[in-house]
């Protein structure tokens, strides 16, 4: 499907020729990306978290810029829990929002307005 109103985002991952490592091309970036019984780089499960809370960073500052509420900085973390016996999904994940020039009231709508996306 392709048409004006589509964002298509095209990653290509190919194997490198190390079991258990992969490249992925996003386009002119190339990621390292291992599984756990590798881990000298980021693995799949941590691609897809930082791809979360990056875009939780990126839109509760979108919607301070445009509510013009004086956002000075934000650090989200995640944690992403799984069980070593079936880590193929995520049993819990847990963000932790920490919002600076801003009161809690605004932080607290801010932090909604994500959540509510």
């Amino acid at each position: 499907m392709s048409d004006e109103n589509t964002i298509i985002n095209h990653i290509r991952s190919y194997s490198s020729g190390v079991t258990g490592r992969s490249i992925a091309n996003v386009r002119n970036h190339h990621l390292v990306i291992d599984e756990p019984t590798i881990s000298e780089a980021i693995t799949p499960a941590e691609t897809f978290l930082s791809g979360v809370s990056a875009c939780a960073v990126g839109l509760i500052e979108m919607v301070a810029a445009r509510r013009e509420v004086p956002l000075e900085n934000i650090e989200v973390t995640i944690d992403g829990y799984r069980d070593k016996a079936n880590p193929s999904y995520f049993q819990r994940v847990e963000m932790r929002f920490d919002l600076r020039g801003v009161d809690d009231d605004q932080a607290q709508k801010l932090v909604a307005a994500y959540q509510g996306y």
